[in-house]
């Protein structure tokens, strides 16, 4: 997790955009979530595990689609069906992931340095996804999960908290300067702050 981060050279700390006699406070703060572990888990089909009865740092994997199950250091996102994201700030998750997912019914994927990953928090923080995705973000609450693109990038959009709006976006590292141009692009009409 010491590794270079995917926009490392490009993300820029300070205020941009139309902040112009704004309450720093008020404006769109962005910034690149580091020293995350991501986890791919996905349930064979041959697996007849009761995935209820499997707890993952003390959560349940959720079963219900979009549904988000978190704690102060580990968030676990439905992916698919039989297909979950495991985020989490403790270096030792996949430990704890193996202890509870034997590998003859699970595939467990390290994915932590294939993806870039962008927080983006403020009350404008909807408004700036409404711009580039086509999920309904009036009906989409927090712990709620979603694949969908942001202006042609594939991305997952995982709602952390509604005070403020707080947002953490997932995307192939490979795309990871495109996105993240797309993001800061589309924040410049409310004014945000790179921290």
């Amino acid at each position: 997790m010491t590794a270079i981060t995917s926009l490392a050279f490009i993300h820029k700390k300070g205020v941009f955009g139309d902040h112009h006699k704004k309450n720093e406070s008020d404006l769109i703060r962005i910034s690149e979530v580091k020293n995350l572990m991501i986890i791919q888990v996905v349930q064979y089909k041959r697996s007849k595990i009761n995935i209820g009865d499997i707890k993952i740092d003390s959560l349940e994997i959720p079963e219900k689609n979009s549904s988000v199950n978190s704690n102060k250091d580990t968030r676990i996102l439905w992916s698919a069906p039989r297909s979950w994201l495991i985020l989490s700030s403790k270096e030792n998750i996949i430990d704890n992931i193996k202890k509870s997912c034997n590998e003859k019914d699970f595939a467990i994927t390290d994915i932590s340095h294939s993806r870039a990953v962008i927080q983006i928090k403020g009350l404008q923080a909807r408004e700036v996804l409404k711009k580039g995705s086509p999920i309904n973000f009036n009906e989409f609450g927090v712990n709620n999960c979603v694949g969908t693109v942001f202006h042609g990038i594939s991305i997952v959009i995982d709602s952390i908290s509604n005070d403020p709006d707080t947002f953490n976006l997932l995307a192939l590292r490979s795309f990871g300067e495109s996105f993240y141009h797309h993001i800061t692009d589309s924040c410049l009409e409310f004014g945000y702050v790179g921290v």
